[in-house]
């Protein structure tokens, strides 16, 4: 026989469940941003080579980057390099040739970006591979850079940070004058940091 004074603990038990507030779980951690690219004293730079074995060399004189600290220690560095104002020193239609739809497509695509995958602060002291997201054109690869071991111990911020690297023209769409141009870029970056104000 149904008896409801004898389940009377156990409808309290369930109404007390429900009313019991569920913990708030502790919002996740933003990146930080520790370090700020010195614009005034890095330098970011591009070599391509023709197929004749002449060498042009060009720089990237604007962008901005910061390092991110992680919440799990790692850090995340970011990039921005204006494509638009790329330039081969000296020799004006090189250059325009460079930021045209040919090359950068510095008009439809005037920034590039790197966003890498996140790192152990050991990297910049002791070299190795930085790997990360590169969009460039409307593409987005995977690319891989190389870090040169530091000549101190803070690199960036007492000592330069040497960065070099290359990419194939062809994944970004950059397919006019393959009889002239090697396919490869080749990239180097030399960047100073200072810290960021909080």
């Amino acid at each position: 026989m149904w008896k409801p004074e004898r389940y009377a603990w156990l409808l309290s038990a369930a109404l007390a469940v429900v009313a019991t507030p569920v913990p708030a779980q502790a919002p996740a951690q933003a990146p930080v941003t520790t370090a700020v690219v010195d614009t005034g004293r890095s330098w970011l730079g591009f070599e391509v080579r023709t197929r004749f074995g002449q060498r042009m060399a060009g720089e990237f004189p604007r962008y901005d980057g910061v390092v991110e600290h992680l919440p799990d220690g790692r850090h995340r560095v970011r990039l921005r390099v204006a494509t638009s104002e790329a330039v081969i020193p000296d020799r004006p239609r090189y250059t325009a040739w460079m930021r045209s739809q040919s090359f950068f497509d510095a008009i439809r695509h005037p920034w590039m970006e790197f966003v890498s995958e996140p790192y152990g602060p050991e990297l910049l002291r002791d070299g190795g591979a930085l790997r990360g997201r590169l969009s460039l054109r409307g593409v987005a690869r995977d690319e891989e850079l190389v870090v040169a071991p530091a000549a101190c111990a803070r690199p960036g911020l007492d000592c330069e940070i040497l960065v070099a690297g290359s990419i194939e023209r062809a994944d970004y769409g950059m397919r006019e004058w393959q009889f002239a141009l090697a396919d490869e870029v080749r990239l180097e970056v030399r960047v100073r940091l200072h810290e960021a104000t909080p």
